[in-house]
């Protein structure tokens, strides 16, 4: 994966989402063949000559200042996601993360404990490449049984599109399968050069029509709070609401942690849902399996 050819992808696409209109740009009678800016008119945005944002969006091997990138983002209205998917497509960040990226992530007995003090509310950790790590008693129920998986396969992106039982799980499967994507994008986007980033894109391109679409639109999103709908086979409905949390001393881990509102419906079924995972047989909480990748 060539992080220039990214570079360049990127930027094309994120000036054609601009409407010239909004971006205070002075009235234009030429006619425009494509949408969104020109390259000239995100040079002039940014401050930069034509020719410098032109060989920098041809993923020419420069490394702009911050104060360029800064400016080629706010010209291309970018959100924060979009800000930290530029800085490293540059080479603007420290490469610390990229040469842990080949490691084997490990979940830290501490967590594992945390993990099990939550037990009335779903909890995920999931670390680079959307590797699910850890995953609580009631995430395996409200979920799948992550832990159940061969470690390879152990992944929240490949369980999204290639198990046809998560299309039934989310009400809202394409908003939620898309979001994958463009956070496995900005995963990638730190570590461009991770063999089992590889693998999984490859897997998931051959298999998964939609994943190709969306993967070649090269969004880019940043889970931090949100909700999801769920159709669950065993209480049925129930809305839960996301909160993140980066772990201390491991930003690639991080932690979901997922809550009904008191009183409502989706209260009753999470609730309903954890008695049943005490009497169904063979829930009992397991040993933390193999961490993925292995």
């Amino acid at each position: 994966m060539s992080v220039n050819r990214e570079l360049a992808d990127f930027l094309r696409r994120a000036r054609s989402k601009v409407d010239p209109a909004r971006a205070g740009l002075p009235p234009d009678d030429r006619i425009r063949r494509v949408p969104g800016l020109r390259r000239e008119e995100v040079a002039l945005l940014a401050g930069v000559s034509t020719d410098y944002y032109t060989r920098l969006e041809q993923g020419r091997r420069i490394t702009p200042s911050d104060q360029v990138i800064d400016a080629v983002a706010n010209a291309l209205d970018l959100d924060d996601a979009g800000r930290t998917y530029l800085r490293e497509l540059v080479g603007a960040t420290t490469r610390t993360t990229r040469r842990r990226a080949q490691s084997v992530q490990r979940v830290r007995p501490g967590l594992y404990q945390l993990l099990d003090s939550l037990d009335g509310n779903p909890v995920l950790i999931l670390g680079r490449r959307t590797d699910v790590l850890a995953a609580n008693r009631l995430a395996r129920a409200l979920f799948t049984d992550f832990d159940a998986m061969p470690p390879r396969e152990r992944n929240y992106a490949r369980w999204m599109f290639l198990d046809p039982a998560t299309r039934d799980l989310f009400v809202d499967w394409e908003e939620h399968a898309r979001n994958c994507v463009e956070s496995l994008r900005l995963d990638l986007g730190a570590n461009p050069d991770d063999p089992l980033a590889r693998d999984l894109l490859a897997t998931l391109s051959e298999h998964s029509g939609e994943f190709r679409a969306w993967w070649a639109e090269h969004g880019v999103y940043q889970r931090t709070f949100g909700s999801k709908t769920l159709r669950h086979p065993v209480v049925g409905e129930l809305t839960v609401e996301f909160e993140t949390f980066t772990m201390p001393g491991d930003n690639d881990q991080t932690m979901f942690v997922y809550t009904t509102e008191p009183g409502t419906a989706s209260r009753e079924a999470l609730n309903l849902l954890a008695s049943w995972t005490l009497t169904r047989p063979g829930t009992d909480p397991a040993t933390p399996a193999p961490p993925p990748g292995r």
